[in-house]
């Protein structure tokens, strides 16, 4: 088990580069699978769960080369079309290599995807879309197994949510299928888009991607291509907040203002002074109280559900009373009991959060219940006189990219401990 020990109160400044995204980089490391012809995609971080679905792809017959950032992926021979349980227990984004796996092979077998308990997350949206697109699904006690045996097959699919790893899955799928296929209120994030234009630069035929219309021609044959993954507009947000937090000044490099829009308004209205210019943000908040604000998350382009625990966490800071309505997920605000023995004054009401802000956090010992909610206890330990102990960080370590090291180059004091 592995530990942070963070000193808080530091005022912290300095330049953050933020790493590659952990939401596009996963379906796009799927997506070689469907790609006879060897590709090279950079900016990929270096995070548990992208090695979790580099070792899926190694045992699935692809070969695989990383140097840095930089990795290259030959899938001219996958000889396996089943996802090993044991490895798709780690991450809820391997489900995302089944619509691969079936565009390529036209047969997939994999168990429940694994991940953090945030909520329920079924993945029937997936499997009903498979089966519109002419694909057998045979769902047992522990395994589910897709197979056609003509091929996929274009189709229209309405979505009943717009599922960012439906959505995904069904790119994935359709790339071969004969035929057009057309997903109807689709997930418009941007790392869909990044999968889509990833995609067409190896042959794909892919639009209006970002968009709640998506329409997928299938081609008969892709080619090789290198590919950057955009920044991560998870990591950009809760940098932000973290300088809100403790009252700093930071200049992130590497990042997608126009991504995180609803984010960067939010911490405006809060107080926050903050420029863009190019591909980076500086934030100032060196002298600004925080103020209340109330949030309800929604699907892109609306508030990202991603980043709620992290808000929820800096507006126990904040001076009076904010609200938080939970939309996407009903189990996410687990890591309110861990905030409160930090005396944090959190009222939960079926799925929403009344938050009364404190003068001061107490220094505690807690415990990681998911990726997200990780991040959150950071915030707050940064943000507090005193040492805090933060349990179970192999939670953080699967979506953050030595985000120890990034915030000791900034001034704070954590160090990363073996239990």
């Amino acid at each position: 088990m592995l530990k942070y020990l963070i000193e808080g109160g530091n005022k912290l400044n300095g330049e953050v580069k933020i790493s590659g995204s952990k939401n596009a980089s996963l379906p796009i490391l799927a997506a070689s699978i469907l790609n006879p012809n060897p590709v090279t995609f950079y900016n990929v971080p270096d995070i548990e769960d992208v090695n979790t679905t580099l070792k899926i792809l190694k045992i699935l017959g692809c070969k695989v080369t990383r140097k840095c950032d930089k990795i290259t992926i030959s899938c001219k021979k996958v000889n396996s079309y089943e996802i090993p349980k044991e490895l798709m227990n780690k991450s809820r984004s391997t489900v995302i290599l089944a619509g691969a796996i079936i565009g390529r092979l036209n047969q997939v077998t994999f168990s429940n995807p694994g991940g953090c308990n945030i909520g329920k997350r079924p993945i029937d949206l997936h499997l009903e879309a498979f089966q519109k697109m002419g694909i057998t699904v045979i769902k047992g006690l522990n395994e589910v197994k897709c197979y056609s045996l003509v091929g996929v097959k274009g189709a229209k699919i309405i979505l009943k949510f717009p599922s960012v790893g439906a959505t995904e899955n069904i790119i994935l799928a359709s790339v071969y299928a004969s035929g057009t296929t057309y997903i109807y209120n689709a997930a418009m994030e941007p790392e869909i888009v990044d999968l889509a234009k990833c995609l067409n630069s190896m042959g794909a035929n892919i639009k209006g991607a970002g968009t709640s219309k998506i329409i997928i021609r299938g081609v008969n044959k892709l080619h090789s291509c290198s590919y950057t993954v955009m920044p991560d507009r998870i990591e950009t947000g809760t940098f932000l907040c973290i300088a809100m937090a403790t009252k700093s000044k930071l200049h992130l490099k590497n990042v997608n203002a126009n991504d995180l829009l609803s984010v960067i308004l939010k911490l405006q209205e809060m107080g926050a002074k903050i420029a863009i210019k190019d591909n980076e943000i500086f934030i100032n908040a060196s002298s600004e109280k925080i103020k209340a604000i109330n949030i309800i998350t929604k699907p892109y382009p609306g508030f990202p559900t991603d980043m709620q625990p992290i808000f929820a966490s800096l507006l126990t800071k904040a001076s009076g009373k904010s609200k938080i309505e939970e939309t996407i997920f009903e189990n996410r605000f687990g890591f309110c009991d861990e905030l409160r023995k930090m005396n944090a004054k959190i009222v939960k009401n079926g799925n929403s959060i009344q938050i009364t802000g404190v003068r001061e956090l107490t220094p505690s010992r807690v415990k990681c219940l998911d990726l997200r909610a990780g991040a959150a206890l950071v915030l707050a330990a940064l943000s507090t006189t005193g040492v805090t102990e933060i349990d179970n960080v192999e939670h953080i370590l699967r979506g953050y990219e030595n985000l120890d090291e990034k915030l000791r180059k900034i001034g704070a004091n954590i160090k990363l401990i073996s239990d």
